[in-house]
């Protein structure tokens, strides 16, 4: 576990900055994944040996997607933590980069998701669907480049579901760039053009209570990602 990706660390919780392509956790055999680096560094720590480290999952970000992720180091925190996560208390906000013709400064989009867990997709369904799960959210253009039709966005999410803002978005007409699983060919297309191979997407602030002091706490990083570098100050 690389030091520089703990924001914060306690005796109840450990906040980091989890790099895109690692996912947060995997069963598969080899993978890195952030709760076994979590655990290993826990475990290596001076004190810790003979301990079995407790690493509480209680939100996800998507292997491709960069950001910020809250653990809980005992069951009080992930108890405490994955209420916060189930409502609005833990607010999670996410920057973006998106393409499409007239696209609204603002907007809200609340769909219906159905998951598939065998093709690992998402789809927007009809609320009387069984199994539909509502998802909201909200979103803010913070710059545009009309010509290319791209802009950055920031994206609030009301609701916790898979793979929540690009299958909305894409839904709305606003595919995010780089997304292979949900982007549309002529997204698809630009994302090549402009060189964008990954899903232009970051959790870049997070904000909860701490489960034990009950403190406001909220983190907030500048996207890594190549795709953000290369637009994010250029585009007006």
């Amino acid at each position: 576990m690389n030091h520089n990706r703990i924001l914060h660390e306690d005796n109840d919780i450990i906040v980091c900055h989890k790099p895109a392509g690692i996912a947060t956790q995997t069963a598969r055999v080899g993978q890195a994944d952030m709760v076994s680096e979590i655990t290993n560094y826990l475990a290596s720590k001076e004190g810790a040996a003979g301990k079995s480290p407790c690493v509480g999952v209680v939100h996800r970000l998507d292997q491709p997607v960069e950001g910020i992720l809250v653990f809980a180091k005992n069951r009080q925190a992930a108890a405490n933590l994955s209420r916060q996560a189930a409502g609005e208390e833990m607010k999670k906000e996410y920057l973006a980069l998106i393409c499409g013709k007239d696209m609204p400064r603002t907007g809200e989009l609340t769909d219906y998701l159905l998951k598939d867990g065998k093709t690992n997709v998402s789809r927007v369904v009809p609320p009387e669907v069984k199994g539909a799960k509502q998802a909201r959210l909200s979103y803010e253009m913070l710059r545009e480049d009309k010509e290319r039709q791209i802009a950055l966005v920031k994206i609030c999410l009301h609701t916790g579901r898979h793979h929540q803002i690009r299958v909305q978005m894409a839904n709305a007409g606003m595919p995010l760039l780089g997304d292979h699983k949900y982007a549309d060919e002529t997204a698809l297309a630009l994302s090549e053009k402009l060189g964008v191979r990954e899903t232009a997407l970051c959790a870049y602030r997070l904000a909860f209570t701490h489960p034990k002091t009950g403190k406001r706490m909220q983190f907030e990083i500048k996207p890594e990602g190549a795709a953000f570098q290369k637009f994010t100050y250029k585009i007006s």
